[in-house]
């Protein structure tokens, strides 16, 4: 069984799922910049050493609820 968890979504364009696979956790991300990367993990603690480095908490000092949103997000998976 695979379950499918959307960490955030902007638009079409800038938006993340992430797909839990048996043992793996596979991360899609998809970004008008660069268009789609994919990342697996083979643990939780790796997902979330991932999302703490790509959503720094010091770049969404403005912002500091969308940033637990998307933290919190990552910790449901």
């Amino acid at each position: 069984m695979m379950k499918k968890h959307e960490i955030y979504k902007k638009d079409k364009w800038n938006m993340m799922t992430v797909e839990v696979q048996g043992r793996y956790i596979v991360l899609r991300e998809i970004s008008d910049d660069w268009g789609e990367e994919a990342h697996t993990f083979l643990s939780r603690p790796a997902l979330m050493k991932w999302a703490q480095n790509r959503f720094p908490k010091q770049s969404f000092q403005d912002n500091e609820e969308e940033w637990e949103r998307i933290i919190n997000a990552f910790k449901q998976v």
